[in-house]
């Protein structure tokens, strides 16, 4: 991961442009939902997804340095963390859902401390 977490990687820019909602996300270690949820806006970029059966159904944000790579024709997004970490990342709560207030500041410092 790159040292701003809300800002997409060289290596996954043309995220950036793209609708990733709908996509599969996979993990270091296989596959975790999908992308329920995308913003591109510029300071905050991040994935909010669905991690259906896996842990409950539960929402997570992946910040947007957390991600590798895109496959477009797989439609899947590649993140560099573990399933372990993502499940236990801070639940995504809409009522919540300024990305710039309290909740950002959950995740900024829970992928902060596994990346840096």
């Amino acid at each position: 991961m790159h040292s701003d977490i809300w800002t997409f990687s060289e290596a996954a820019i043309q995220a950036a442009e793209m609708d990733l909602t709908g996509y599969k996300v996979e993990a270091t270690d296989g596959g975790i939902g999908k992308v329920d949820k995308h913003s591109a806006d510029v300071g905050r970029c991040h994935l909010v997804v669905d991690t259906g059966p896996w842990i409950l159904g539960r929402h997570v944000v992946i910040p947007a340095g957390v991600v590798t790579t895109v496959d477009r024709s797989a439609e899947t997004v590649f993140v560099g963390c573990t399933k372990e970490q993502i499940q236990n990342a801070p639940e995504f709560v809409p009522e919540e859902a300024d990305t710039s207030g309290p909740q950002k500041l959950r995740f900024v410092d829970y992928y902060l401390a596994f990346f840096h």
